[in-house]
């Protein structure tokens, strides 16, 4: 049995965000489930400027291929300078996996949790 080769990534195996190049893919081994988790994404509100931090998680049914791990960390701390609310933010990212994968929005689920500030914590599920 010969297995396919692997992609060339641009972003695994290199140090520092200089070799981001979007989220990167590889062919699905036969996996029926993906769930990825990070507790790295930060935004700024866009009304007070003030950061806002978040636990992400990011789940999809995978077709033809997986998300490669390393691109969707670089892809998630570009946000770290910019301003988003969070509901807007779980749908931006929801798309642009969805993209990425070749999916329909409809087949992957991105849910925010937004650490509290001011008393209030916020999740929001796209």
């Amino acid at each position: 049995m010969s297995e396919e080769p692997l992609p060339e990534f641009v972003a695994l195996g290199h140090a520092g965000s200089e070799h981001y190049a979007g989220l990167e893919t590889f062919p699905n081994p036969g996996v029926a489930h993906v769930e990825m988790t990070s507790d790295e994404l930060a935004a700024i509100c866009p009304v007070t400027g003030q950061p806002d931090l978040y636990v992400a998680t990011i789940e999809y049914e995978p077709q033809g291929l997986c998300l490669e791990s390393k691109s969707l960390k670089l892809y998630l701390a570009a946000f770290r300078n910019e301003g988003h609310f969070c509901e807007a933010l779980a749908v931006r990212i929801r798309d642009d996996v969805a993209g990425a994968l070749g999916l329909g929005p409809q087949a992957v689920t991105v849910t925010l949790e937004q650490k509290a500030r001011g008393g209030i914590t916020i999740v929001a599920t796209a």
